[in-house]
């Protein structure tokens, strides 16, 4: 069974920093790719970055390339999420989701692409 949580949201000010880690189980992520999403309320649910499992491909989105970053620790089955020079537009519930992809990804996908979604994480950063 797959399953993927995320964890790590929180408050915080603007300008800091957190950290969100998505952990997954019931699938080979070399197979896959990981995907953060976040949606604020009253807005579209949006693509903050991703991972492919398979060759370590990362993409980000404009709004939070060079603040974000993801990375992967393939022994704890977890993609992490970290966020530096935080704005309080970044204020949503937080995301991940997986997809199998052969042969990696090529870059940022619809999140209708992905199969598999996790609970989200609520960041709220204060002004």
């Amino acid at each position: 069974e797959v399953q993927l949580q995320a964890s790590g949201g929180g408050l915080v000010q603007a300008g800091g920093s957190l950290r969100l880690s998505c952990a997954y189980s019931g699938f080979p992520f070399e197979d896959y790719g990981i995907g953060w999403f976040r949606q604020a309320p009253g807005k579209k649910r949006e693509g903050v970055g991703c991972i492919s499992g398979g060759d370590g491909s990362i993409y980000y989105s404009n709004s939070v390339k060079g603040r974000f970053t993801i990375s992967s620790d393939n022994a704890k089955n977890t993609v992490y999420l970290q966020m530096n020079s935080l704005k309080p537009e970044d204020t949503a519930v937080y995301y991940c989701a997986a997809l199998a992809v052969a042969g990696g990804m090529l870059g940022m996908y619809g999140d209708y692409k992905y199969t598999y979604w996790g609970q989200g994480t609520q960041v709220t950063v204060s002004s």
